[in-house]
């Protein structure tokens, strides 16, 4: 997997400026206590002025005098080029239209590009050559269940509906291919239309080697695979037990057999968002669109009432780029846009905990809020149990889940099921946190633990590094009660915590929190341990103490839009030529989580049907 990035900028401009380049067609294409959780916890920018211009984005009529100089005209120009505005862009070009895509970035991809870029798409060509067994009811059953009636059902069947014809579209349209996540369950699979055995996808290996010199350009994974491993993240469920599971060590040697395989056929391999963003790229490298790095937007253009460009700053200059049927924000969310979380979200919120991409800080959902958008669901992100440790954070996945470890609060005391779905436990955090602190909170384990599972990527038995320590994002001790005083939490009522939990594992049944009562509690966990293979009693000295803060893989609200992608004001009226997908939309997940990939699969398919909506009008 390619882990590294060469910041140079991308000098392509429009072949001829004024006009812009046009393609002809191409072929079409965690829950709550007790079983059966229901959804947990329902929930439902300032002005901002343009250095050294008058142009003032949202006025009708803006005069030619005040107009930065054009740097391009364009049927659609898209903002961004994670996984929405690239399949947007992509889309666009193959229904006849002339695009650019531009990006604040030095790289592109995004925060696709960090992920582990699981896909959620029910019904979708892949999961149903697997012999899925899912059907276009049970879809909209289960996805009504999880998100309930803060999304409106008719983008909910918009996203349900052209999901699957996206997919199409990409595999038609690119060099993607993907492969089903198999076993990684629906997030609440006993909600009515719950898939046990999943609908996630994720994209097969790709060679680097087809994007040239772009590959230089491509946005660096959050977390590297280990030199000479080709990882999918199916995989990770597995690398996690292999020192204690057949599987895992024969998946962590299939591993390196990828790996190997690809070094002799001199392949440059990639996977995940990696693979994502890359094969993306390539469609657009084929369809002749062009993608400005180093161009981040300023504001969006307004004439005669309707969006018809946007202002950008390209190579340090103002310039104006012109739409002639539409703009397509697929900006990414505001994660790293201090004064907007502190704005809209609960405290404690920063943006040191977040692992989206360090260019997220809301530029296209203020640049809307500007024009007039209303926006959903700013309160809300995609969130996940984080360690906070030096450099950056850790989003805990298995870790908080393996047997022989437990979440405690500042009371020494658990509060929450540890396998429930991650952003279920954040919003549980948060919930309690005025009146129990729960932030932080602690993920307690013992030496058992560290000599059977990977953490992070420091092997079993191998010690943890000095920072971890240095920082507070770890504790070490050889008693409960030594480990209690070392993060500040009661040491009876730590010993009282683990004793009952320990109770609890030995008989296998979580009377408490009811942690593998759900199918979905099972995913990272270890199969060897029973009764319950999500839980196992803490015994072995030393003790560890990891620090649990709300971390989250970007957020997920912004601007307002329909079912067909286009972007709304409070009274309902569509902004015309506007359009938005991706974390720069409020999600049409709502404040819930379908499944493993409930980010970029709804992100790629509203990109293509602002695309299809964009080309439709123009055509009329």
């Amino acid at each position: 997997m390619s882990t590294s990035a060469d910041p140079a900028r991308r000098t392509e401009s429009p072949s001829a400026p004024g006009t812009g380049t046009g393609t002809g067609p191409g072929p079409g294409p965690g829950p709550g206590p007790g079983p059966g959780p229901g959804p947990s916890r329902r929930r439902v920018l300032g002005a901002a002025t343009v250095g050294g211009l008058a142009l003032a984005a949202g006025l009708p009529g803006v005069g030619h005098a005040a107009e930065p100089p054009l740097l391009g005209t364009y049927d659609v120009v898209v903002i961004g080029s994670g996984a929405a505005g690239m399949t947007a862009a992509l889309t666009a070009a193959k229904q006849g239209l002339s695009c650019v895509v531009v990006e604040k970035a030095a790289t592109f991809g995004g925060s696709a590009a960090r992920s582990g870029a699981g896909i959620w798409i029910p019904n979708n060509p892949v999961i149903l050559a697997a012999g899925v067994p899912d059907t276009p009811a049970k879809a909209a059953a289960y996805l009504a269940a999880v998100v309930g009636p803060d999304v409106s059902a008719e983008r909910r069947q918009a996203f349900l509906g052209q999901g699957p014809a996206m997919i199409s579209f990409v595999l038609a349209n690119s060099p993607l291919r993907f492969r089903w996540m198999e076993g990684y369950s629906d997030y609440y699979p006993e909600l009515p239309g719950g898939l046990p055995g999943g609908r996630s996808i994720e994209p097969a290996q790709l060679d680097g080697n087809i994007l040239g010199a772009e590959l230089a350009r491509l946005n660096p994974p959050y977390l590297t695979v280990p030199s000479g491993m080709v990882v999918f993240s199916a995989d990770y469920k597995w690398l996690a037990l292999s020192a204690v599971s057949v599987k895992g060590a024969a998946v962590a040697t299939e591993c390196l057999a990828r790996g190997t395989r690809a070094a002799l056929l001199g392949q440059k391999p990639l996977t995940m968002g990696q693979s994502l963003a890359a094969g993306l790229r390539a469609g657009l490298l084929t369809a002749q669109v062009p993608v400005w790095l180093n161009t981040p937007l300023t504001d969006l253009y307004t004439e005669n009432g309707a969006t018809a460009g946007a202002v950008v700053t390209k190579d340090g200059i103002p310039g104006l780029i012109r739409a002639r049927h539409g703009v397509i924000v697929g900006s990414g969310g505001f994660e790293h846009n201090a004064a907007m979380r502190a704005q809209y979200q609960q405290q404690p919120i920063g943006t040191e905990w977040t692992v989206g991409a360090r260019e997220n800080t809301g530029d296209g959902i203020q640049a809307g809020r500007r024009a007039g958008a209303a926006l959903d669901l700013m309160d809300d992100a995609w969130w996940g149990p984080a360690i906070p440790l030096p450099g950056q954070p850790y989003f805990c996945l298995a870790e908080r889940t393996l047997p022989g470890g437990l979440l405690v609060n500042a009371a020494g005391a658990r509060f929450v099921n540890e396998a429930a779905p991650y952003s279920d436990v954040v919003h549980t955090m948060y919930e309690r946190n005025e009146t129990d602190p729960d932030i932080p909170a602690w993920l307690i384990v013992d030496q058992n633990y560290r000599n059977r599972y990977l953490f992070r990527d420091i092997a079993p038995t191998f010690t943890l590094p000095d920072s971890w320590y240095a920082s507070g994002a770890a504790h070490k001790a050889w008693t409960l009660d030594a480990l209690a005083a070392g993060i500040g939490v009661p040491a009876a009522a730590l010993r009282a915590t683990v004793n009952r939990f320990n109770g609890l594992a030995r008989s296998g049944t979580d009377t408490d929190f009811h942690r593998g009562d759900s199918v979905y509690d099972h995913y990272y966990t270890d199969p060897a341990i029973l009764p319950n293979s999500c839980l196992a009693p803490l015994w072995l000295a030393p003790f560890y103490a990891f620090k649990i803060v709300p971390g989250d893989l970007g957020t997920k609200g912004g601007l307002r839009t329909d079912a067909r992608a286009r972007v709304l004001r409070p009274d309902g009226s569509v902004i015309p030529g506007l359009y938005a997908a991706g974390n720069a939309s409020a999600a049409v997940m709502g404040h819930s989580y379908a499944g493993a990939g409930s980010t970029i699969g709804p992100a790629m398919t509203f990109g293509y049907i602002a695309a299809l909506d964009i080309a439709a009008a123009a055509r009329a």
